[in-house]
């Protein structure tokens, strides 16, 4: 995160004493990138945070592939993942490669038994139903309908719900997610031309400081496996932090879209980027205003990345028979575009209410068994007049 935030009671300088009023020591952490040369924040514990009492157990939660060279154009029906009470058994990766993976999840009830850290991979989550709370280590996040969490590797968390009815997006990434820098200038600073700006930022503000021993579980994944260990202490035991590494969220509906006479290309819908994928985000909009523009996307090849969209809501002008939670994947090789029909209706449209969620890959994706358990079969032949 390209901005300085703080919370709670932190010394003066780093890596000195530092005491409560009953004059215990406090116990600092450094939680950094890239060693010690990536962005970072330091923490200060109640308690040691590495005392680890046992290790349960451990057992493999890598997904299993159906398709692992896919050319195939696939429509996944993603409402037909079924709810799970249990956060971490809820989540189903549907598409895999060697940077990311991405997948739904439909939990029912809050995570409130155990503490979940994922060691590889920094982890989005969109909230297409629900509200609630993520709650931190570094401090609490409200959430709802709408809300992008961006929560990075190695960072102890909670999903606590309000509602029952919940879906998720989710896309684990091996390589940080950055707002893009044609955004900002030198210094980070977000630009007059980006479509937001750190006003819409969602920050940690409540910092839950819990001064207790005991036996707390923390399951983590490391490797494709899921580890369940036990700490001596709870894991939200922070009196203070500050830094650039922390967790954070905005809302898809406070993405201003920038839109031109002629049709304009996906990389203006750009939200978030890393080193191996983009993610953009589709917002209602007034469509292209030249008075012989066609609205509609021209066909275009996918030849350096496999393209995943996520319908959210609203109207979806390119397509037929789309509705709220399906997931498209375009994959590189074969060219795609507006279904039959699509481009001609669009002529002549005033503007847009859709809202959806794009992540283009540079590397393939992998088809897990999963994603071919809600496959409609049929969708790499809609283009078919």
């Amino acid at each position: 995160m390209p901005i300085y935030h703080k919370l709670g009671e932190i010394p003066q300088k780093r890596h000195t004493v530092f005491k409560s009023k009953k004059g215990n020591y406090y116990y600092e952490q450094l939680f950094g990138t890239e060693g010690f040369s990536g962005m970072d924040s330091l923490l200060y514990h109640v308690h040691r945070p590495t005392q680890v009492k046992e290790i349960l157990k451990s057992y493999s939660v890598e997904p299993k592939i159906a398709i692992g060279k896919n050319i195939k154009a696939l429509l996944l029906k993603g409402f037909e993942i079924k709810p799970a009470a249990d956060f971490l058994e809820s989540r189903k990766t549907l598409l895999v490669n060697s940077d990311c993976a991405i997948g739904l999840a439909a939990p029912t009830k809050s995570q409130t038994e155990y503490f979940y850290k994922n060691a590889d991979a920094d982890e989005m989550l969109f909230i297409h139903k629900g509200k609630g709370t993520l709650k931190t280590m570094m401090g609490n996040i409200d959430f709802e309908y709408g809300d992008y969490l961006i929560i990075p590797r190695g960072m102890i968390y909670q999903m606590h719900f309000e509602t029952s009815d919940n879906r998720l997006l989710f896309c684990e990434s091996h390589s940080p997610y950055y707002t893009p820098k044609r955004y900002k200038n030198s210094q980070g600073q977000l630009l007059e031309h980006s479509p937001f700006c750190e006003r819409d930022y969602k920050l940690p503000t409540v910092l839950e400081t819990n001064d207790k021993k005991g036996d707390f579980i923390i399951k983590i994944k490391k490797e494709g496996m899921m580890h369940e260990m036990v700490y001596a202490t709870h894991p939200f035991d922070v009196v203070g932090w500050d830094g650039y590494n922390f967790p954070w969220g905005m809302s898809i509906h406070n993405f201003e879209p920038l839109t031109g006479r002629v049709h304009q290309p996906p990389p203006v819908h750009q939200t978030f980027e890393t080193s191996t994928f983009v993610v953009c985000s589709f917002c209602p909009r007034i469509y292209d205003y030249h008075p012989l523009a066609i609205p509609a996307p021209y066909n275009h090849s996918n030849i350096d990345s496999d393209e995943v969209l996520y319908y959210v809501d609203g109207d979806f002008m390119s397509r037929n028979n789309i509705e709220q939670g399906h997931i498209t994947l375009h994959p590189k090789g074969i060219p795609h575009g507006p279904a039959p029909g699509a481009m001609e209706r669009s002529i002549g449209q005033k503007d847009t209410q859709e809202l959806a969620v794009m992540i283009d890959t540079f590397r393939p994706l992998m088809v897990t068994e999963e994603a071919m358990g809600i496959d409609d079969g049929k969708y790499y032949k809609s283009w078919v007049e």
